[in-house]
């Protein structure tokens, strides 16, 4: 079964940092210029970590379950970001281009995981796609690591009328992107936001997550 490629990325912005840019301190009459320091990235946590492979193929599964009206790629404000997950990793979506805000609630103890920018397609289309993907995510106010796949064999299995793969039924392929695995996050409001390039296309989601108080 042939398959055309969508690419479905995830991003989030770029927080610039002013380095030795000539800013003077306040009430400083002397020009001495103030560098600010970013933070430096959090570093990937080994909680709940899924495989290259595994990741993939769940995420673009996942991402092919709903029709075009339901579907967590297409949501432009985070109604369906619920929909089909499971109880070990909580999935977020990117868009078809552009940027999207969302805000989305989230089970309290559970990873999460998402791409950047992302591709199906064959190792070729990969490679290509790769040479140029870029992106970062920004976690209340501090960059998070992220993980570049360049390219591993996956089962996909979507239903009929999706606008991620356009396909029903399962089929395999060459996954690659570039992508962020997070522990659970505190119980609470959290802003994410989401950056992601690759040549011509781009992709920028700013998420509202709210995770649920631990159950007593």
């Amino acid at each position: 079964m042939r398959v055309k490629a969508r690419r479905a990325g995830l991003a989030a912005a770029v927080l610039s940092a002013l380095v030795g840019c000539g800013a003077q301190t306040a009430g400083s009459e002397t020009g001495v210029r103030a560098t600010v320091v970013p933070s430096p990235p959090v570093p990937p946590s080994t909680e709940g970590r899924l495989s290259s492979g595994d990741l993939q193929s769940r995420w673009w599964t996942w991402a092919a379950s709903e029709p075009e009206q339901t579907n967590p790629v297409a949501d432009q404000d985070g109604s369906s970001c619920g929909r089909n997950q499971s109880r070990d990793v909580w999935f977020l979506a990117g868009s078809f281009g552009g940027q999207v805000k969302r805000t989305c609630s989230v089970p309290n103890g559970v990873p999460l995981a998402f791409p950047l920018v992302n591709l199906i397609g064959n190792p070729s289309a990969c490679a290509g796609f790769m040479s140029a993907a870029k992106g970062s995510a920004v976690l209340d106010g501090k960059k998070v690591a992220s993980e570049a796949l360049r390219g591993e064999a996956i089962s996909v299995l979507g239903v009929a009328n999706n606008p991620v793969t356009g396909t029903d039924g399962r089929f395999t392929a060459t996954g690659c992107g570039v992508w962020v695995q997070l522990p659970p996050l505190e119980p609470g409001q959290h802003a994410l936001t989401i950056r992601g390039e690759s040549d011509d296309f781009s992709v920028g989601v700013d998420y509202s997550l709210n995770v649920e108080a631990a159950s007593e």
